[in-house]
Order: structure tokens, then sequence, then C-alpha cells
């Protein structure tokens, strides 16, 4: 696909408050439609006479969503500009999130959760496409830095919100909660969010086009291998997120509002390893930063999976928990610099890709937590560490960044 590959003026100074602010909320409308639902699920499978495998395709079927959309919505946005995609998927979003709370079986349900992802999809990758558009060098990690705050805050997060909520409304009510959170980013991206990029830098050519530039992603190593690690990374976390509900309740006797306060803990780790790792790239080294975080993912992982081996007490997971997620936190600033910073005239569909590792892999690893049943936690220790492991084999893909290439690009 043909592109103008002239170097990027630096455009920090056009980014005010309100435009960052927005940013950083369609970040996390895609992962919070995952999982704010969770304390809720086994209701849900209750009332929808369904078992616990089958209600847990409405996760997967929300992660392949998310994953499938940003294909689409990135190149996309690489072709029409990022305000229109954008507003097209937010109101789908909201319109499916509504049709998630009228499903009248499991199985419309599992439908209407995978259209809701594939609207959902479209703010995550706006969101890192327009932040290559107007940040770089330094400030474009730091921002990666935050979005890995907020987005995995938002899947992490969520279930603390929906343990509250679960206290007042179903869990349609919680759907309907997502529609009302749809409409107000709808009304923040009409009244703050201003097209970043131009005609001029915009990609023209048809699918066969698009079709070369994702070959040209997939030549590049390092930018495999950064994809790749996130993919893995993000799937031990999705582990947790679809079998930890099951486990901390089902298992270790957590009511809603305790499951909830238990996130609550990862939530706090997840914000601070993710600062800091958007600091450490920037100040350390980028794959000095990921060999940290895996390393810290994989000795949280390795204890989830003893824990369940040997049936040991709340306090084992929880700690274990808070290393493999603080652990992931720490690697996705540093991924997302390296898989996104030598392509800035073909972010959104270098975005789109990292976006279809973080969440198919995710979804892929979902139900094999629920395989043994809602009391077997060792498939979700398995899952963890299996994953834990896969991303530090692909740290090798990353060692090296050809200058040949980022020249050519312009970085």
């Amino acid at each position: 696909m043909t592109a103008i590959t002239t170097p990027m003026p630096a455009r920090e100074e056009t980014v005010g408050r309100p435009l960052a602010v927005v940013l950083g909320l369609l970040t996390i409308f895609g992962p919070i439609s995952m999982d704010l639902y969770l304390p809720v699920l086994p209701a849900l499978t209750a009332e929808l006479q369904s078992t616990t495998s089958v209600a847990q395709l409405t996760i997967t079927a929300c992660l392949l969503g998310l994953a499938m959309g940003q294909v689409v919505a990135g190149p996309l946005s690489d072709r029409f500009g990022r305000r229109t995609p954008l507003l097209i998927g937010v109101i789908a979003y909201t319109i499916t999130s509504a049709l998630c709370a009228l499903s009248p079986t499991i199985e419309t349900l599992i439908i209407a959760r995978f259209v809701q992802g594939l609207a959902g999809a479209v703010g995550i990758v706006i969101a890192q496409a327009a932040g290559r558009d107007v940040y770089s060098g330094g400030k474009l990690i730091r921002y990666y830095g935050r979005l890995t705050v907020l987005g995995g805050l938002a899947a992490i997060i969520g279930p603390v919100i929906g343990g509250q909520l679960a206290a007042f409304i179903d869990w349609r009510g919680v759907f309907l909660f997502l529609a009302a959170v749809g409409i107000a980013i709808l009304v923040a991206s009409l009244a703050v969010f201003r097209e970043t990029l131009p005609e001029n830098r915009r990609v023209t050519g048809d699918l066969s086009h698009t079709v070369s530039d994702f070959r040209r992603l997939l030549a590049d190593r390092v930018f495999v291998g950064a994809v790749l690690i996130t993919g893995f990374t993000y799937a031990a976390i999705f582990a947790y997120l679809s079998g930890a509900t099951f486990i901390l309740q089902g298992i270790y006797g957590l009511s809603p509002q305790g499951y909830s306060f238990a996130f609550g803990l990862n939530s706090l780790g997840f914000m601070i390893f993710g600062f800091l790792a958007g600091r450490l790239s920037e100040q350390w080294s980028e794959r000095g930063t990921l060999t940290t975080g895996l390393i810290m993912a994989g000795a949280g992982a390795l204890g989830l999976l003893a824990t369940a081996l040997l049936q040991l007490p709340l306090a084992a997971i929880i700690l274990s928990l808070f290393t493999m997620v603080g652990g992931v936190a720490v690697t996705s600033p540093p991924a997302t610099s390296l898989a996104l910073k030598g392509y800035p005239d073909i972010a959104g569909t270098a975005s789109s890709l990292l976006g279809l590792a973080r969440f198919a892999f995710g979804g892929l690893a979902a139900p094999l937590v629920g395989i043994g049943g809602a009391h077997d936690p060792v498939p979700f220790g398995i899952v963890a560490a299996a994953s834990a492991a896969a991303a530090a084999l692909c740290l090798g893909l990353v060692s090296t960044r050809h200058k040949d290439r980022d020249v050519a690009v312009g970085t």
C-alpha cells in the first residue's frame, strides 16, 4: 500500500489534555466489556441453564471479536483516517451492548458478544495508532506505558466494578451499564477527538496492497517477536480473567465482592508496574525491561501451577497472581513500542496485528481453563505457565533492530 514515508514532524505540542483523556478512554472500553460481567458469570450460567465451559464461550467470543475487529479497523483507519471508523465503532458497540442485555439464550448471547467485541476493537486500535500519529521518541514510549496501565487496569478492574454492580443489578443490568459507557465515550469522542491522520499521510490502494503491508510487517522478526510476546503474556492474563472467578469464588469461597477486592489488588499492581515499565523502557532499555517483565510473569505463573497442584492457601494464589499480572504490565509498553515505532506510515495496520495476537491468544486460552470443571484449578496453572514460557522463548527475536529499516521509515 502506498503512502508518504517522510519523517514525521514532532506534534506532541498539539496534544492537549482532553484528547489525551479520550485516547485513554478508547483503550478501556474494549477490555472492560470483556470482563465487567465476570462476577455475575456464575449467575448468568444458571439463569440461561448453561454449563461452565459453554458460558466461558461468551468470553472467548468477545476476545475473538476484539482480535478480528482490529485487523479490519487498523487498515481502514490508515486509509480513511482515525475519526470516522472510531465513531462508527462506538455506535455499534453501544447497540450491541444493549442486545447482549436482551439475549434470551446462551447461544444468542455468544453471538452478541462476538459482535460487541468487533465493535469494541475499534477503540483499541485507534488509540494505539492515533498515539503513533501525534507522539514520537520518549513520549511515544511513555504514552504506550499509559495505555498499558489504562487497558490492563480496565481488564482487571472491570470485575471490581462488576462485583459492586452485582449487589444492585443482575447480569442484564451489567450489559446495560456497558451500553451507557458506550454512549458516554461517543459523546466524548464527538466533542474532543479530531482527526490525527492528515489526508496527505493516509495510504491508498486496494486489498492487495493491504496484504502487502501485512507481509512487510511479518517479515520483520523484531515486530513478530514483540507481537508474539504480547500475545503469549496476554494469554496468561485472559486465562486468569476467565478462570479466577470460578477458582476464587468456587474453591476459595470468596463472595462476588470479595472476589472484586482480590482483583483490585492486582489492579493496583498492574498500574504501578505498567507506569514503571514506561519509564524504564525509556531510561534503561526496551529489551532489558522485557526481560524483567518475563521473569516476573514466569515466576508468578509457576507459583499458580504450584498452588493448584499442592492446594496451597488463598495467600499463595493471590501473591502468584499479583506477580504474574505485574510481569505482564512490565512487558507491554516495551513490546508495543518495539512493534509500532518503526511503522509510522502504517501504524493502524501494525496496531491491528498487535491487537490480534493479544486477544486471539487470550480467546484461545480462556476456554482451556475450564476443561477440568469449575473446581479444578490445575488447567489454569498449566495454561499460565505454558504461556509465560512461550513468551520467554520469543525474547531472542527482539534482541536487535535493523537500522536500515528504521531509516527507511523515517524514525
